[in-house]
């Protein structure tokens, strides 16, 4: 069955959280997502982020999460694509690139994005041939920082 592809909407909140816990359990990360926090965030006063869902009948087959982003150098706004997971038995019939295209043209209708930025963990080759099957090139001359929460609130001044 081909799976359908739509904009998530509130009621998704929790189809998405199953989704995202799904990929952190394949991908070996903590999850501390809940249902109610992607409700906040997505549907909020000012949402975060915008989301893709395919589905194949009832069954979610699979997610795109992504938010807005400027870039100065790229000349304008674009999509930075957080997640994407596609089920076990929907990967390599190419949902993962429509969900990625879903994302863009909904980005570029919404923030009239120009780009579409991602990462890729370096233990995830499956993924990486993926990407570079789709054209995605490695990003040079910078380094990805974080700052967590103890960070955020010693910037703050709050420690």
């Amino acid at each position: 069955m081909t799976a359908s592809i739509r904009q998530a909407v509130r009621s998704d909140a929790e189809r998405l959280d199953a989704a995202l816990a799904a990929l952190a359990g394949d991908l070996g990360d903590p999850y501390r997502a809940t249902p109610a926090g992607l409700e906040r965030a997505g549907w909020g006063r000012a949402p975060a982020f915008r989301a893709q869902i395919a589905e194949a009948g009832t069954d979610l087959a699979g997610l795109a999460l992504y938010s807005p982003g400027l870039s100065t150098v790229m000349g304008g706004p674009g999509l930075y694509v957080s997640d994407l997971w596609v089920a076990p038995g929907h990967r390599s019939d190419g949902l993962g690139q429509r969900l990625l295209a879903a994302a863009f043209a909904d980005a570029a209708h919404v923030w009239g994005a120009c780009f579409l930025r991602l990462q890729v963990y370096d233990r995830s080759p499956a993924a990486r041939r993926f990407y570079d099957r789709l054209g995605f090139v490695p990003s040079t001359g910078h380094t990805d920082l974080f700052l967590d929460e103890a960070g955020c609130a010693a910037l703050k001044g709050e420690t």
